[in-house]
């Protein structure tokens, strides 16, 4: 080997080495929250279906992916690896909160055979939603601001007839033709106290034995209106977030 070929060789491995700091500096940033009693789990220990070989995640694990560049109301790239993997193993998914419908459209991409209902305010009924006095205005504003779309990134493609599209506020959304119909169930709709209050009653209604309920966005204090809910509920039902994630997991028994 060359002395070229040697400098090539330690240069390349101190940069894999900046690079895996990078990342683990990033993964425990957003494990950082403080005050949370919600304890932390790494995504291998939440399935076997997330178990490393020696090549890292398996080839099952494969799904399909756009990166996370700049979307209204988005999840991260590890996030919606997550995700789309469970939609992997449901028959049916219940989303709260469509905004780009870019989530919606790679669970379906993902899993074949999946079929998922998601909801949001249709643009022409933005300020017709049902704010408590009490709820953060700013999370109004951004749960308004991602209520912009009535046309989605799945909108045409061949995933579309197995998506059902509702428009609504979610407050006035009937659950009950929906109980215990979901395996996987994605609350990441408005942020407010009393909408993911609202959100998670029906959630664990529509949820089926065996199936996941995951919220996105708990970060602290930031975002108060998820914060409180899910520690207050925490003390109900085994709850537990993911290293590396915004992401705060509940996996109903199976029957």
């Amino acid at each position: 080997m060359t002395a070229l070929a040697i400098f090539a060789l330690v240069l390349a491995v101190v940069f894999f080495g900046l690079w895996r700091a990078a990342d683990a500096k990033v993964m425990a940033t957003k494990s950082r929250v403080p005050g949370s009693p919600i304890p932390l789990k790494s995504i291998q220990d939440v399935d076997p279906l997330f178990a490393l070989t020696r090549f890292g995640p398996s080839r099952e694990t494969e799904v399909a992916h756009i990166a996370a560049v700049h979307v209204e109301g988005g999840i991260s790239d590890l996030e919606s690896w997550f995700l789309c993997n469970l939609a992997k193993t449901s028959k049916r998914v219940f989303e709260f909160g469509t905004a780009t419908g870019k989530t919606t459209y790679l669970m379906a991409r993902s899993a074949p055979d999946v079929r998922i209902s998601t909801v949001t305010l249709h643009p022409d009924e933005i300020g017709s939603d049902q704010h408590a006095a009490g709820d953060d205005k700013a999370l109004q504003v951004a749960a308004r601001r991602e209520s912009a779309f009535a046309e989605f990134l799945y909108s045409g493609t061949d995933v579309e007839p197995r998506i059902e599209q509702l428009f609504g506020d979610s407050k006035r959304f009937d659950e009950t033709p929906y109980l215990a119909a979901f395996d996987l169930i994605f609350v990441d709709g408005a942020h407010t106290d009393s909408y993911v209050r609202s959100d998670t009653e029906k959630a664990l209604a529509m949820l089926a034995p065996g199936g996941w309920l995951v919220w996105h966005d708990y970060v602290g204090r930031k975002v108060p209106g998820v914060f409180k809910p899910l520690n207050e509920l925490s003390t109900k039902l085994p709850l537990f977030r993911i290293k590396g994630t915004t992401f705060v997991v509940y996996r109903k028994p199976a029957a």
